[in-house]
């Protein structure tokens, strides 16, 4: 199937290169900077997204005499928390298939706790009165090919086999849910929600300042000094001390030099729709508002917001050498590609137009899961790398820095998802040319249905790379 590149072209002239989420009056003013060197904190928390955000209302929820201080180096929701698709999956793991393949002896355990901090995230929005959009319409994924449809298949049985209700779709009950040409079959996890990640960062953000967290944006960290009473986070302004540092800084290289050996940053890119007219909407269906997304390795994200508009994006997952994070590298041809493919999966949306079009970055690891660990002396913890399922997981990721640093033996301090590093990445310029063959290999197998020499090889050593 194709589709007139002109038409293409047209749909996104008059995109505007922002990010949807945050681009409404109702963004708040950013909180002052962090200048002077008189500030005291038992806790200091680095990174404003969604980690340290979570970290921040979880420590004052444990104990509200504790001073904590929050350092974020932009705004909120500037990074890659206030730019995803804002998809609200309980896994811990990157699916459940990722999770066997890792921690069979675990993947029990870590599926309860998944559950149990997906319905503490919505008890928290509910008891802080965050109103983020939250609703949990489930996700389909769908099979675009033939060997997808094997896929969908495996997922449906294993996640059965699991105790998740999934509900298997054939092509004519995929596309009575959502009309597409393209549907070959699909699966219902009903347990996905979705959300305005934007509207979160900045309830989370309120809810914190209300419990007694000094907020500080626009605050750059530039490194740590310890000595035998505790520790100076240093920033491009001024300084705190504190006795204990959360870090929660996502693919930004951060003071702690170590993380840059564990995580990738990837972009990612994305568009979003105008808002569909009864006339579109009739001629998608789309009643429930699933989350979609298919099979293959590199595969779209798609949902309808309570607005009626589509948020796409996806495939490419793009690497540059080496390791470059540049505000620049977000308009890209990969927007034309998203917008063709939307039209190949949607004809009679032809002639819908995009009203914006951006990228994040997304912090990857070769296990696809966060790297847990502590630093200078244990007094500082990290949790780093949830390679686009964040949105759920952060909560539980904060929930197990705060446990580290504070040197507590817990259920989730034992875990080996947490005390086992995922391997490192190679140094430059292996990292680069493993990158790309790692992506050529996974395009190959999405058009064949087989997986080469090189993608067994990486199965072996347990390293991956994720669209």
């Amino acid at each position: 199937m194709t589709t007139d590149p002109v038409a293409v072209r047209a749909s996104l002239a008059d995109a505007i290169p922002d990010v949807f989420w945050t681009d409404r009056p109702e963004r708040p003013t950013p909180r002052a900077a962090l200048t002077g060197s008189g500030h005291r904190a038992d806790l200091v928390i680095v990174g404003g997204g969604f980690t340290g955000l979570w970290a921040a209302v979880q420590a004052k929820e444990d104990n509200p005499s504790r001073e904590v201080v929050l350092l974020e180096r932009g705004r909120f929701g500037v990074a890659a928390s206030g730019r995803n698709g804002g998809f609200v999956s309980p896994s811990l793991t990157h699916g459940l298939a990722q999770g066997l393949a890792c921690w069979p002896e675990e993947i029990e355990t870590l599926e309860r706790l998944g559950a149990q901090n997906m319905a503490d995230l919505a008890d928290s929005l509910t008891r802080h009165g965050i109103d983020a959009d939250f609703h949990v319409p489930g996700e389909i994924t769908m099979a675009l090919t033939a060997h997808q449809a094997g896929t969908v298949r495996e997922g449906y049985e294993l996640h059965r086999a699991h105790g998740i209700p999934v509900t298997h779709l054939d092509a004519a009950e995929a596309r009575a849910r959502v009309n597409s040409p393209r549907y070959l079959s699909g699966f219902l996890d009903p347990t996905v929600g979705l959300v305005d990640p934007a509207r979160l960062v900045w309830g989370l953000a309120d809810a914190a300042e209300r419990l007694g967290v000094r907020l500080h944006e626009d605050t750059s960290v530039t490194g740590f000094d310890a000595d035998i009473s505790g520790l100076t986070v240093r920033t491009e302004w001024g300084s705190v001390r504190t006795d204990r540092v959360v870090l929660g800084t996502g693919a930004f290289r951060g003071p702690l030099k170590r993380l840059a050996h564990y995580t990738l940053p990837v972009y990612d890119h994305v568009l979003m729709t105008e808002p569909l007219s009864t006339a579109h909407l009739d001629a998608v269906g789309w009643q429930g508002r699933e989350g979609l997304t298919d099979a293959g390795n590199q595969f779209h994200y798609y949902r309808r917001t309570l607005d009626d508009r589509v948020l796409f994006g996806g495939y490419d997952a793009n690497y540059h050498f080496p390791g470059r994070i540049d505000p620049r590298l977000e308009q890209s041809a990969s927007h034309d590609l998203l917008a063709r493919h939307f039209f190949e999966i949607f004809p009679q949306l032809q002639g819908l137009r995009f009203t914006h079009r951006w990228a994040g970055v997304i912090d990857t690891t070769t296990r696809f899961t966060p790297v847990f660990g502590t630093a200078l002396g244990g007094r500082l913890s990290y949790a780093v790398g949830y390679t686009g399922l964040g949105v759920a997981s952060t909560r539980f990721g904060a929930r197990v820095a705060l446990d580290l640093v504070d040197g507590r033996d817990t259920e989730v301090t034992a875990l080996e998802l947490v005390r086992k590093k995922p391997l490192p990445f190679p140094p430059e310029p292996f990292r680069y040319v493993g990158v790309r063959a790692t992506r050529a290999s996974l395009a190959a197998e999405d058009r064949t249905g087989r997986r080469n020499l090189w993608l067994r090889a990486m199965d072996a050593v347990g390293i991956g790379f994720d669209s």
